[in-house]
């Protein structure tokens, strides 16, 4: 099994463009072949170095290595020219100046369904010939057979006047070289398929076998876009996902294991994927379930890895006390800071919370907790949650009246991690000073 993986380098890979990579990976690992990953930068307008190395660093961040490549179609150029010359010797196209009103006129006295022949010229664009009867099948592993016959297609364009070709022509061509046997791509390209199976058959030429992704939608059931949330790889990673938890996500995006798993590790996901199991219908993007799903794989990260990984997210370095008592409350790494943040750079600011927890009760439970803060000879954990829960049982009050007030003076929010935890992490002298200064405010 050969299969490619072609972006055009125009922006950030999408996650829809993503989800079409590591469908070609999976295909590639599962079955001991080979991923090609071609660059279809034809575009020179749009198709910048930067745009290049976006999609190369989408690819390095998921972890989708690839066999060959990255391969520059405009490179090919001297390649494709060479066929155009044989398509053209060999009578299967021919050039042509009609331009779009000498189509329409062609269709207004044949019938709007009836496609454009044109007349062989000695200048021109460079159109393919399509036969007049018969049809083009496109097999297709997911949505099975589409015929387009063939008295309703245009002879396409395969080339402009001044010798540059066209998209679907370069395709087919590079397909060809490449010995590419599966083309796995998103269902927008299926209108482009008979274009380029008439231009192998032109060549004599073996199609590869194909296979159209659905499109991805939102929730709302429109095609997905910036408007739904994060949509490029990078938007991911910069909100703190991590990338075997969206390459889990996104394997689930019209496919679903025999056994109807959620959580399936990429080892896993290359054993037992199958591009026949791949649904037609649309898939929707939900980001709440793939906040849910990185949090479980957040959680199952050694606090040293996850540390690791937090101090290269952050920039910041010894995190590890505090990694170990925020993870249970993370789904991101982008949690952590706003959670623990104030560990390193004191508390925040939230007149909110400061009003609701302390006020009069507040403070009067602030200072008994400092009373018996300052007298602990073991500041555990465990002596710490002890000594707080003698202030609950003293005061006569729910444990948040006297919780919530410490979490305040520590954190300055209502939000933090657990607050025995916290005040071991921040040490005896640290935590009286801010209870301090609470207290006098």
């Amino acid at each position: 099994m050969r299969v490619r993986f072609a972006p055009s380098p125009t922006g950030a890979l999408h996650v829809g463009g993503a989800r079409t990579a590591l469908y070609n990976w999976l295909l590639a690992r599962h079955d001991g072949g080979t991923l090609v990953l071609r660059i279809e930068d034809t575009d020179r307008e749009r198709s910048t170095a930067e745009n290049v190395e976006q999609i190369l660093d989408a690819l390095r961040w998921l972890e989708l290595d690839y066999d060959e490549g990255p391969i520059s179609q405009v490179s090919r150029s001297d390649r494709h020219q060479e066929v155009l010359a044989q398509l053209l010797d060999g009578g299967h196209a021919y050039h042509c100046t009609a331009a779009k009103a000498e189509v329409d006129a062609f269709k207004a006295q044949h019938g709007a369904d009836r496609g454009f022949r044109g007349e062989a010229e000695e200048t021109g664009a460079v159109r393919l010939r399509v036969p007049d009867d018969g049809a083009t099948v496109v097999h297709d592993l997911i949505r099975g057979d589409t015929t387009f016959q063939h008295a309703h297609l245009d002879d396409p364009v395969i080339a402009r006047a001044d010798g540059s070709v066209l998209y679907n022509f370069a395709v087919a061509v590079d397909d060809l070289d490449a010995h590419v046997t599966h083309v796995v791509r998103g269902e927008d390209h299926l209108s482009n398929t008979p274009k380029q199976l008439l231009v192998l058959e032109a060549l004599g030429a073996q199609p590869p076998i194909y296979a159209h992704l659905p499109l991805l939608h939102g929730l709302d059931g429109k095609k997905l876009s910036k408007r739904h949330g994060a949509a490029s790889v990078q938007d991911f990673r910069e909100e703190g996902y991590l990338p075997e938890a969206l390459r889990n996500y996104m394997a689930l995006l019209g496919w679903g294991s025999a056994d109807d798993e959620t959580i399936i590790s990429t080892e896993d996901l290359v054993k037992q994927f199958s591009i026949e199991r791949v649904s037609r219908n649309p898939a929707q993007f939900d980001h709440k379930k793939l906040r849910w799903l990185n949090g479980r794989y957040v959680r199952e990260l050694s606090v040293d890895e996850l540390t690791e990984r937090l101090e290269r997210f952050t920039g910041r370095s010894g995190l590890r006390d505090a990694v170990e008592i925020s993870r249970e409350k993370m789904q991101t790494l982008a949690d952590f800071w706003p959670l623990a943040g104030f560990i390193f750079d004191g508390p925040a600011d939230d007149p909110a919370a400061r009003e609701k927890w302390l006020d009069a009760d507040g403070r009067a439970a602030l200072r008994e907790v400092r009373g018996r803060l300052v007298t602990l000879e073991d500041f555990s954990p465990i002596a710490v949650q002890e000594a707080l829960e003698d202030v609950v049982d003293k005061l006569a009050v729910k444990p948040k009246a006297v919780y919530q007030p410490i979490r305040v003076a520590l954190a300055g929010r209502a939000i933090s991690p657990g607050i025995f935890e916290t005040l071991v992490v921040l040490g005896r002298e640290e935590s009286l000073r801010r209870i301090d200064a609470a207290l006098g405010a």
